[in-house]
């Protein structure tokens, strides 16, 4: 007897292990974070940290999706369904698309090279832009990374060999 190898589908059995819940006091301190940090800019650097923040997001945001599709590439991942751009908070930039289980591996080798190419390119333009602006993509960049990291440090003593599963409302941690 032959096997049916057209209609047979893959059923995964994950076992979760940890739920981090976007609460909605995590989101107001989240979208509060950039109000009191274009303040303190304002006020130590420029009145034109107003313009610059506004100026550094979008910058950023490409900056950050060049280097996670670049480290997605150079590793071989298939990524064109997986990962996509998303402008819902708190997963704010490239990251795998809700509902779709990604390796843990995969996700922190993506954003910690992103953490750090990320700053490194940051810190390149303080010799070519005003100090205020520098400072400005410092702040988008680690904004847009922040929930991404939380989650993270959050895993950083479980096993590596785990999936993520991000939603709406939560990041869930599984096992296999």
């Amino acid at each position: 007897m032959e096997p049916n190898s057209k209609g047979a589908a893959t059923f995964y059995q994950y076992k979760l292990i940890k739920k981090f819940p976007v609460t909605l006091t995590l989101l107001r301190i989240y979208v509060m974070l950039p109000l009191l940090c274009l303040l303190l800019e304002t006020v130590f650097l420029s009145w034109w940290s107003l313009f610059f923040l506004i100026l550094a997001a979008p910058v950023m945001l490409w900056i950050q999706y060049v280097i996670s599709r670049s480290v997605l590439l150079i590793t071989g991942h298939p990524f064109s369904k997986r990962w996509k751009s998303s402008f819902q908070l708190p997963w704010l930039g490239y990251i795998p698309v809700p509902d779709q289980y990604i390796s843990y591996r995969l996700f922190r080798k993506v954003q910690l090279h992103n953490l750090w190419i990320g700053l490194c390119v940051s810190a390149m333009f303080v010799v070519w832009a005003p100090p205020a602006f520098t400072v400005s993509l410092i702040v988008c960049h680690l904004w847009l990374l922040l929930p991404r990291l939380y989650t993270l440090i959050r895993l950083r003593h479980d096993q590596i060999d785990g999936m993520l599963k991000f939603n709406p409302t939560d990041a869930s941690y599984y096992s296999q």
